[in-house]
């Protein structure tokens, strides 16, 4: 029997902590996952000392979702503290405003999400100094000296690299600089960075948190209270907050996560490895691969390897046949939902990648359906 977790669960099995994480106390006749407040403001006789006074603060069912995904990511963990956004760029936002000033440095992913160089324009605009380094071999850590904050993105999305984020984080420490994670490709069941040294977990919840396509969403997770509560006031100020249905319905796709997680993954190395073993070479990236650059570190970090495929086909001409040809696989962007979908990354102009590069988000369909498919569109687009 594990230790009892929040109103007495187990605290030990990702599925048991999936499905209840977050509920309130069970009142009799009242729903076990009470629907979705809407209020731009409440009763408030007196002084404002309870803690729901106005709609840009604070929201009944904010409160739930972020206490759920709090448990998530922590487990078992007093004094963490998370907070929902209206998506995942303002989440990311939230903690690079909050925490630097001008004249600060932060050391960002040279290769991580491809709003990263708009973040990174609008740092230095603000007389913030802004080092990258890739992801891959730890590189981060050579320009670490000097800087206020670490920002790592692992694995990185779209190349998929991992670093070593206990390693970075202790140096980073050791030079007296905040280390947040985006842990949007690996979820907290993939992967937990307050585990491993990390002073911010932030991810967008848009992906394979909620996993259905049909919401925006973003959070950050922290144990330090004063940083924390800096994050809460951007909050407040720039008024990032989701609307309570989003809300909601995220708190509802949480039962779902082990349940999606375990099933994409175990479709996305079925994939991997079919790509891998077809006749032309197509630099196949997951790193859940044994012979993947990023496997001895995701394996020693991650619990999971994640939905996400990379591959590259020789051509733009011939990406975009492969995708057009493809029958169980939409072309979109994004990626983390149940049904799978790929892209030619190269089309949006921020990710240094080949022309031919493609992204796959692997869903849940029958993992024999998916490589059928795969397979019969690298054929058919090689004529």
């Amino acid at each position: 029997m594990s230790d009892p977790g929040p109103q007495g669960l187990p605290s030990g099995g990702d599925g048991t902590r999936a499905v209840r994480a977050g509920l309130p106390e069970p009142v009799k006749y009242e729903p076990t996952l009470p629907g979705p407040v809407f209020a731009a403001h409440f009763h408030l006789p007196g002084e404002p000392t309870g803690p729901y006074t106005y709609g840009r603060d604070e929201n009944p069912t904010w409160t739930l979702l972020e206490r759920a995904i709090g448990e998530l990511e922590a487990p078992g963990e007093d004094g963490v503290e998370t907070l929902v956004f209206a998506s995942g760029m303002a989440a990311i936002s939230s903690v690079l405003f909050s925490r630097l000033r001008s004249g600060d440095v932060v050391v960002l992913p040279g290769d991580g999400y491809q709003a990263l160089p708009l973040v990174r324009a609008q740092l230095e605009a603000y007389g913030i100094e802004v080092r990258t380094a890739p992801t891959g071999g730890d590189a981060q850590l050579d320009v670490l000296d000097g800087a206020d904050l670490l920002w790592i993105e692992t694995p990185s999305n779209p190349g998929l690299d991992v670093c070593d984020i206990r390693r970075l984080a202790s140096a980073a420490h050791a030079r007296g600089a905040l280390v947040a994670v985006d842990n949007t490709l690996a979820t907290p069941l993939g992967q937990r960075p307050l585990e491993l040294g990390a002073d911010f977990s932030v991810a967008s919840g848009t992906k394979q948190l909620t996993g259905h396509g049909d919401l925006l969403l973003g959070y950050v997770t922290g144990r330090d209270a004063e940083a924390m509560s800096a994050v809460r006031r951007w909050r407040k100020i720039v008024g990032a907050i989701p609307g309570p249905m989003e809300a909601w319905l995220a708190h509802r796709s949480l039962a779902t996560l082990h349940l999606r997680v375990e099933r994409q993954s175990a479709n996305a190395l079925a994939v991997a490895e079919a790509l891998r073993d077809w006749p032309e070479e197509l630099g196949v990236r997951y790193p859940g691969l044994p012979a993947d650059p990023s496997y001895a570190i995701a394996s020693r970090q991650m619990r999971g390897f994640g939905c996400v495929v990379s591959f590259t086909l020789p051509t733009r001409a011939r990406a975009e046949h492969f995708l057009d040809t493809l029958r169980l696989v939409d072309d979109a962007t994004s990626f983390g939902g149940v049904r799978s979908t790929a892209e030619r990354r190269g089309r949006w102009g921020g990710d240094a990648v080949p022309e031919g590069f493609i992204r796959m988000s692997v869903g849940a369909e029958d993992p024999e359906d998916l490589v059928a498919d795969v397979l019969r569109a690298l054929d058919e687009s090689a004529g």
